[in-house]
């Protein structure tokens, strides 16, 4: 026999007492299956979830799981969970990465609908999505000025946890002519 179904005040409440248990630290680690459940889950909420997590490079991306399990992580694992969530939650994504001057790179993932990107460094202020336009080379310049550097190619890719492994797509030269920008021919 199935259990009985919660009434729909119940429903409601549940993402609320959810948030505020794991805000109080009284649950176990977040799950993936939780943050797909989430039914008002946008954008802004997704980052509310990870205010707390500390940073750590890994060099590789993370399962899901051990992220959320670890609360541990950097860019990559970041902003390819919120792209593998938020494209299940309807919302088109694209994942970035910049190379800039004097750092490695770093990884955002551009959110369509909202015309922003979720960012690991934005996760603890209230203001957590980051407006910019949607090509590659303004999404470029916003994640360059947030570290005040210079970056110098930016590029789109996908990620399949099952593979392990990045697929980097269109790429940006900061020095090229923007006229010439993949994604302005090819959007």
């Amino acid at each position: 026999m199935a259990p009985p179904s919660p009434s729909p005040a119940r429903r409601r409440y549940r993402p609320i007492g959810l948030a505020l248990a794991l805000a109080a630290g009284r649950l176990g680690a977040l799950t993936v299956d939780e943050l797909l459940n989430e039914p008002n889950l946008t954008p802004k909420r997704f980052a509310n979830y990870f205010d707390d997590f500390a940073y750590e490079y890994s060099g590789e991306v993370q399962p899901p799981e051990q992220f959320l399990t670890t609360r541990r992580g950097d860019c990559d694992d970041y902003a390819i969970l919120a792209g593998y969530v938020l494209q299940r939650k309807g919302y088109q994504t694209r994942l970035i990465h910049v190379r800039m001057v004097g750092r490695v790179a770093h990884a955002v993932c551009y959110v369509t609908q909202v015309h922003a990107y979720v960012d690991y460094n934005n996760r603890h202020y209230f203001i957590n999505l980051q407006r910019c336009g949607g090509r590659i080379r303004e999404i470029a310049n916003t994640v360059a000025d947030s570290f005040e550097a210079n970056w110098t190619s930016a590029s789109e890719f996908t990620y399949a946890y099952a593979e392990n492994k990045k697929h980097f797509g269109s790429t940006v030269v900061k020095t090229d002519d923007p006229a010439r920008d993949p994604d302005l021919i090819h959007p």
